[in-house]
């Protein structure tokens, strides 16, 4: 057994996430890489392999689950027989959880956008590395993203829901009518209930749900904030 794949499968197990052995090696070729490029470049501040596997891997797995669920997706993250589904990753970083989703979810399509080029490019030599066509790092701004096309804009420790959620609007799916896709969602990552910056929101953003969540091996608290744009 590979180094961690015990500590990983425990993790999994607490979670009742069952990821396939090819899913599992993505997952552990993944914390090889970004320590691999932590010796050149500062992806991550978490140098050790046994921390990054929870203070990461594992709380970013921890979000597989809810994603499903919110997208509709069958257990094994599969697509449906329709589109894919296309999630953004805002200030990505190393691709937490953009990467992870990724791996969890073959059915979605990832974008993992950052300002700082040589985080985009460990994104792109991921997917090339584990073979993961349905992720790709993007090197650019999220406001100047306008396509809007995105099922789901995602952050983790990015920045207040404020700011993520004016910065990214232009780039979340809108409702386009009567049996129409649904509008997109914001998923935010965040720790503790963040009620000050639940405060500050504006009026027309609706939080349909606040989400708690229990990473194995982590003792802190973590929740999702989902949002999503108010109909005009």
């Amino acid at each position: 057994m590979r180094p961690l794949e015990a500590s990983l499968r425990a993790g999994l197990d607490a979670l009742g996430l069952p990821l396939t052995p090819q899913q599992v090696g993505q997952c552990l070729d993944y914390l090889a890489l970004i320590g691999q490029w932590n010796k050149v470049y500062n992806l991550t501040a978490v140098r050790d392999p046994a921390e990054m596997l929870t203070h990461h891997l594992l709380d970013s797995l921890a979000v597989i689950h809810p994603l499903r669920r919110q997208l509709g997706l069958p257990q094994d993250g599969a697509g449906t027989s329709g589109r894919a589904v296309r999630l953004l990753d805002v200030g990505a970083g190393a691709g937490l959880p953009g990467v992870v989703i990724a791996i969890g979810c073959p059915g979605v399509d990832v974008t993992c956008v950052d300002t700082v080029g040589k985080k985009a490019a460990f994104v792109q030599q991921v997917a090339v590395t584990l073979k993961l066509p349905n992720l790709r790092g993007l090197h650019a701004r999220v406001e100047t993203l306008t396509t809007a096309d995105f099922d789901v804009v995602s952050s983790r420790a990015f920045a207040s829901l404020a700011d993520f959620t004016a910065w990214s609007a232009a780039a979340l799916r809108p409702q386009a009518g009567e049996g129409a896709q649904p509008a997109g969602v914001w998923m935010a990552m965040k720790g503790k209930h963040p009620g000050e910056e639940l405060a500050q929101l504006p009026a027309g953003i609706d939080v349909f749900h606040v989400e708690p969540l229990t990473v194995p091996g982590l003792d802190a608290e973590r929740c999702i904030v989902w949002m999503r744009k108010k109909p005009v």
